[in-house]
């Protein structure tokens, strides 16, 4: 109908992959994203009492949260 082949749907689709990888990898390594990427990869190294102890914050505020709404 249009006179497009399989071949050139494949040739666009390939470099529409290719432009969506490259958006990714430059939105991946932009300076912005810098310091939350570097906090969230010291989140292993974290003590471990002091994640649980943010964990039971985080569900005290869901608690709370939930008690205001009743």
């Amino acid at each position: 109908m249009f006179g497009i082949d399989w071949a050139t749907t494949g040739g666009i689709m390939t470099v529409l992959a290719l432009v969506l990888f490259i958006g990714v990898a430059i939105w991946a390594w932009s300076p912005a994203r810098k310091k939350r990427f570097d906090e969230a990869a010291q989140i292993p190294l974290q003590d471990e009492a002091q994640t649980q102890r943010s964990a039971n914050d985080s569900r005290s505020d869901e608690n709370t949260d939930q008690e205001q709404k009743s």
